[in-house]
């Protein structure tokens, strides 16, 4: 039988760019579209890689893979997005072994965000991996290191409050702005954008006391269901102009991959002494960054926002030790997994040896069994045989630390055929 590869911790990797080293400009040029991203991981599937898992956010873009060359990792990311390999050397990171797959922990529940315990990153690590999932990238060792990081997530929720306050990064931007303008309830809002961030925005706008508040969206009726559900307004592209002119706060959190706000637009505030606040939510940014010199704009983006002073951060904060406790405890549960492997081969040729005696021996008596029976015997003689495998098992899997030693004795007790020396 072909010998199995027996997978290991070191075999992980990760790499990329992300908010603590990388300003908003630098991060932009790394992120990944959705079309760049199945390009990524249509190249990586030429060159024979599974398992990589693509991160692109307003805050990172990471790669999580299992393979032992992060540099190619690096090479696909720098292909597919122009972005200047240099600078990826100088802001980014490369992670390997134990460090790669706690990375990918610490960024599923949050210790790693900009807002500490962000309750979004969670969601696109789920749907990262749900994407290579869906193109047959996934292997069995990817599949269960993602059950311990959903895992992981579960235990800092229910078992610290890691999750106290509303800790994301579309919280963070209303604070701010209320901040900013005192109060919500007299002012005109401009929200651009309404997919996943902005239904979040738009309902801390209203939780935060905001009336007057008008929904823009290139897609029309996405931003009339949200309008609907909050009793909002909706504006198309060709009121954009109109409404900036009136607007007190503008949010932008839109897909686009080029600025949806510009100079020209903002033509009617000009020498009217009005200032408009503009929060760009998004990566590749949607306002144009020469606005921050525009009289009448104070522009926010992702790199300005933070809820550090918040109370609620601070009794987050208390919680990390637990949450890197927790983190350890899942790696030493994966590698214990990993390590369990190294028997799975022999579980499996015991398991065939087993069940081919069971089914030759019952041929051999199935003439002496009226056919009424044999559905019977059958039955019984399978329960059997898993009753001895499952004792077989647990006994395989509590020598997991020492596997030649047992797996030679069951080889020979049970004259399984003998495995080859090539790894698959």
């Amino acid at each position: 039988m072909m010998k199995e590869k027996t997978p290991q911790i070191s075999e992980f990797s990760a790499v990329g760019i992300n908010h603590w080293k990388a300003d908003v400009a630098l991060r932009e040029s790394f992120s990944l579209s959705e079309e760049q991203k199945k390009a990524y991981l249509d190249d990586a599937r030429v060159i024979g890689l599974r398992d990589v898992i693509i991160i692109s956010t307003c805050n990172r873009t990471e790669i999580f893979a299992r393979t032992t060359t992060p540099g190619i990792l690096i090479e696909l990311l720098v292909k597919h997005t122009g972005g200047i390999r240099d600078r990826f050397d100088e802001f980014g990171f490369v992670f390997e072994g134990d460090e790669a797959v706690r990375h990918l922990l610490r960024v599923a529940v949050g210790l790693d965000a900009q807002i500490l315990g962000d309750l979004q990153i969670i969601k696109q690590v789920k749907e990262a991996y749900e994407y290579t999932h869906s193109l047959g990238m996934v292997d069995t060792v990817l599949h269960r290191l993602m059950q311990f990081v959903l895992r992981t997530h579960k235990r800092s929720r229910t078992e610290t409050d890691l999750a106290s306050g509303a800790a994301t990064t579309a919280y963070a931007a209303v604070q701010f702005a209320r901040k900013r303008l005192s109060s919500f309830r007299e002012k005109n809002i401009l929200l651009v954008g309404t997919g996943k961030i902005g239904k979040i925005t738009c309902k801390n706008l209203i939780n935060m006391g905001a009336r007057n508040v008008v929904l823009l969206n290139r897609n029309r009726q996405r931003a009339e269901s949200l309008g609907e559900r909050f009793h909002l307004p909706v504006a198309g592209l060709e009121d954009l102009k109109t409404e900036l002119a009136r607007a007190d706060l503008v949010i932008v959190a839109t897909g686009a991959d080029r600025p949806v706000i510009r100079q020209e637009q903002l033509s009617e505030l000009e020498g009217t002494g009005r200032r408009v606040v503009m929060l760009d939510l998004s990566v590749p940014r949607n306002i144009d960054p020469a606005l921050e010199a525009h009289p009448n704009v104070e522009l926010v983006n992702m790199d300005q926002l933070n809820d550090t002073t918040d109370e609620a951060y601070r009794r987050r904060e208390r919680n990390i030790p637990k949450v890197e406790a927790i983190i350890d405890q899942e790696i030493a549960n994966f590698k214990l997994w990993l390590s369990e492997q190294k028997v799975v081969p022999t579980i499996r040729a015991l398991n065939e040896k087993l069940h081919d005696i069971r089914s030759r021996e019952i041929e051999k008596f199935r003439s002496k069994f009226p056919d009424s029976a044999i559905e019977d015997v059958d039955h019984l003689t399978r329960r059997i045989v898993n009753k001895i495998m499952a004792h077989s098992i647990d006994h395989l899997k509590e020598n997991h630390a020492a596997p030649e030693e047992i797996t030679r004795l069951v080889h020979s007790m049970f004259k399984l055929e003998p495995e080859s020396d090539v790894e698959r």
